[in-house]
């Protein structure tokens, strides 16, 4: 198991003194959100990158469909390299308008099936992009020509930046997407239950959920010829920091079931309290199983 915390505030001067102090503390990753006229995470993490020397860093999560994949890739990989290859990025759909209008005060949120299209063919421009060779792309939504000129530097991960991709679980074409990943960051639609909002989908998220789920991508991952291939099962939560056996008491049913990844966060605690409730969960140290 390896764990990352995610900082939930907004402050990226506060952001970039938590991450050397989440190195520090025995964290494996730091994770800043990415919002829709919000604070830059990859400006943060970069500053944060050259204050750091082992921790990984990343975004949990970017909403790709709503960014251009040729500026995100020059972002990722600037940080990529001034991290000497510690960057991870975390890939979604986005919040559709209906739940989160405050994302869509620039436009309209297009559906999520084109929100789908453009994640699938961004990831696939990245890929290439991140090489820093000479390529050509035709699809739906975006379009690349031809160059040999200005090239940019290649990211230092090869064959490329560890992409852990939102899935949800039991859809089957969701989770293909997840299966060419290098990680899962898990949604739940029970079949046949409407569930209203996140919170609901949570309670009914157990370890069996989980055990199953990773059970099909693994047996998925192997037939594509993938099983040999590093891959990150996530799991975000929340856990004490004064108390460590109840905290190991949470995380341990999740490592049993197949989760790699702990990340740690609260996402309830109000904003004049963001600060100290980071400093003090992050200095506790993660919530280590046996």
């Amino acid at each position: 198991m390896e764990y990352g915390f995610i900082f939930t505030g907004s402050d990226p001067e506060l952001a970039v003194e938590l991450a050397p102090l989440a190195e520090a503390s025995g964290w494996d990753a730091f994770f800043v959100w990415e919002g829709i006229w919000a604070t830059d995470p990859w400006a943060t993490l970069a500053a944060a990158a050259v204050q750091t020397e082992r921790i990984r860093l990343g975004t949990m999560l970017t909403p790709v469909p709503r960014r251009r994949p040729w500026e995100l890739a020059g972002q990722t990989m600037t940080v990529d390299r001034l991290s000497r290859g510690r960057v991870i990025l975390s890939a979604g759909l986005g919040v559709p308008q209906s739940v989160e209008d405050r994302f869509w005060i620039f436009e309209d949120d297009p559906g999520r099936r084109a929100r789908a299209e453009m994640l699938d063919e961004s990831l696939e421009l990245l890929e290439a992009m991140w090489r820093a060779q000479p390529f050509e792309f035709d699809g739906e939504h975006y379009r690349a020509r031809r160059t040999d000129e200005m090239l940019p530097l290649p990211v230092v991960q090869q064959p490329r930046i560890p992409t852990w991709v939102v899935g949800m679980w039991p859809r089957p074409k969701s989770m293909q997407r997840v299966v060419r990943a290098d990680g899962w960051i898990p949604n739940y639609a029970p079949p046949g239950v409407e569930l209203s909002g996140p919170e609901e989908q949570a309670a009914v998220y157990t370890p069996a959920v989980a055990a199953e789920a990773i059970a099909w991508l693994r047996a998925e991952r192997e037939a594509a010829g993938l099983a040999e291939r590093p891959f990150a099962i996530v799991h975000e939560g929340t856990t004490s920091a004064t108390a460590a056996s109840a905290a190991r008491a949470t995380v341990q049913p999740w490592a049993d079931a197949g989760v790699t990844w702990w990340l740690e966060s609260d996402w309830s605690v109000p904003a004049d309290r963001v600060e100290a409730y980071a400093r003090e969960r992050i200095a506790a140290g993660p919530p280590a199983i046996g």
